[in-house]
């Protein structure tokens, strides 16, 4: 065992007695040591009961043979961070929990892991430090928030609440109304309960084998979630026992097939980061192409928040991820031969499973689209490629040509927007808010959900090297590379420059020609950056494009 280099002979008795300081006895110490990772914290809703979900892991640990070791991890909630200097720390969050995760367990010679996410950047900052130290691991999330209700109107969750910002900004609801929503549309603890980034990212670690089936869609306050965790701590075991690692799982075919299910559940824009970040510490590299590619080729099934009226807990009813992989798996439209860490194959755990409710996860012969949920647009104002959830686009703004509307930063947009000086047609353009430019690459809810309750969300396009929350919908493309910070064509827009967008047709055009681009470009004087101190102008010298997932050059 790997932590037999601090507990076995002579020349670690200095080790031992450290162990015994806390209470650890020789039975103890003779068993496998699992590190069990708690993002527990009291400010994100979607960890405010991670401490039950880290006992049922232990009591699984114990009974599994092991001798299980709790240690923490930070937690930002993008809902509290959002519209302020704090969500410029919350993708940089990511590579702290992975170094963190892998200063822990490899300073400590743990044997394995079981790791306890359940928000953004959390679960990709695991599975990337998973991959990374690639000693046996098992995920188990928290689950997702249950919805909540206003106004005796159809279920509601956090996206609701900002959308209000905007309707009482425009007019359309007052003070009391406000309210009702702020004290309803969150009812409890878990990840916010549309198809949002977290909840995308737990159902894809579902998809990729690194959880449990049922680990994407079973809610947090249900009893089942506590019996997943127990099970997630006894199956480590069962993977240390037979060797299987991290990156006998996390093969480049698991990851198609992650791509595969993205498009099929139409989740968020942030998995189009997450992946490639995964995948790079697995040694997989996902090229952009590729996800039109699949996109292509992938109806779009569920149909959840933003994108449409069901949240996680209907998809849980309706069979789950698993419900939805052996729709596709039926069609031949995954490799269900790969492992996953029940120690089976995908086939395995799909015997039996069924779809319950067609009307959320449509069959194959009956979808909502033909092609998948998310969409990669490449032209002259996007060489490296940008992100668009279509699936959450209205049809007529699927094409749009518009006048650029060009602002700096995120608070100068939504400046503009609250104040009515966005028109129908308009195309906004925010930069200086990509991974360097940020730096950080916060999420743009705030300008997205005020469009929104304007109702200017079908009338309206909105661009930037930044990027968008999972609850966003719209015409709202992101993850313009290159950057404007890095000399991308995104910070050479001018004022009323024409702006073309064909999403059925994967392109983004600037209506400007190549000469006047090169003489703007000569003529063109970044920035200075917004953050020269601490962690984040660190962060801002080392990171690389969104295209490669907004890793850190190696």
């Amino acid at each position: 065992m790997k932590s037999d280099q601090v507990k076995k002979g002579v020349e670690t008795t200095p080790q031992r007695s450290l162990f015994k300081a806390m209470g650890y006895i020789d039975e103890e110490l003779e068993q496998p040591l699992i590190g069990v990772v708690n993002s527990f914290n009291e400010i994100v809703p979607g960890h405010i009961h991670l401490n039950t979900i880290t006992k049922a892991v232990k009591e699984g640990v114990r009974m599994g043979g092991g001798t299980p070791i709790e240690f923490p991890s930070i937690a930002v909630c993008d809902g509290i961070a959002m519209g302020h200097s704090g969500m410029k720390y919350s993708l940089a969050s990511r590579e702290l929990i992975a170094d963190s995760i892998e200063v822990m367990a490899t300073a400590h010679a743990l044997d394995a892991l079981v790791l306890i996410p359940n928000c953004d950047k959390i679960i990709p900052g695991m599975l990337m430090a998973a991959a990374r130290l690639n000693i046996p691991a098992v995920v188990v999330s928290g689950g997702a928030m249950l919805t909540g209700k206003a106004f005796g109107q159809k279920d509601q969750d956090l996206n609701t609440a900002f959308e209000a910002v905007g309707a009482f900004n425009a007019g359309k609801i007052n003070e009391a109304g406000l309210k009702s929503f702020e004290d309803s549309v969150c009812p409890g603890c878990g990840s916010c309960s549309g198809m949002f980034t977290a909840n995308s990212m737990n159902c894809l670690t579902e998809v990729l084998g690194m959880g449990l089936p049922g680990n994407g869609t079973i809610p947090a306050v249900f009893a089942e979630r506590i019996r997943l965790a127990k099970k997630a701590g006894i199956q480590v075991m069962e993977l240390l026992k037979r060797d299987i690692k991290p990156r006998d799982i996390l093969t480049e075919a698991n990851f198609k097939n992650a791509l595969t299910c993205d498009m099929a559940m139409g989740g968020s824009t942030n998995s189009i980061l997450h992946l490639p970040a995964i995948a790079n510490e697995a040694g997989v590299i996902i090229d952009l192409q590729e996800v039109n590619e699949i996109s292509a080729k992938t109806p779009h099934l569920c149909k959840l928040a933003p994108s449409g009226d069901h949240h996680i807990e209907d998809l849980y009813y309706a069979g789950g991820i698993q419900g939805m992989m052996k729709t596709l798996a039926d069609g031949n439209l995954i490799d269900d031969t790969l492992l996953t860490v029940t120690g089976k194959t995908i086939a395995d755990n799909l015997v039996g499973v069924t779809v319950k409710n067609p009307n959320v996860i449509h069959p194959l012969d009956n979808p909502y689209s033909k092609t998948g949920g998310l969409a990669v647009l490449f032209g002259n104002m996007a060489p490296d490629g940008c992100v668009v959830k279509q699936a959450a686009v209205a049809p007529e703004m699927l094409t749009h040509e518009g006048p650029a509307r060009v602002y700096n930063s995120e608070e100068d947009a939504t400046t503009a927007i609250r104040g009515g000086k966005i028109k129908k047609g308009d195309v906004i353009v925010i930069r200086y808010e990509g991974p360097k430019g940020g730096p950080g690459m916060r999420e743009m809810l705030f300008p997205t959900s005020a469009i929104a309750g304007m109702g200017l969300d079908k009338d309206v396009a909105l661009i930037t090297d930044g990027r968008f929350s999972g609850a966003t919908r719209g015409a709202s493309i992101g993850h313009v590379s290159p950057e404007a910070a890095a000399g991308g064509v995104i910070g050479l827009i001018e004022e009323g420059d024409r702006i073309s967008i064909d999403i059925p047709g994967r392109s983004i055009k600037l209506n400007v020609s190549d000469e006047v681009l090169a003489k703007r470009k000569a003529a063109w004087i970044p920035l200075e950056p917004k953050i020269k101190t601490g962690y984040l102008a660190r962060y801002g010298k080392l990171v690389t494009s969104a295209s490669t997932g907004a890793v850190f050059e190696k």
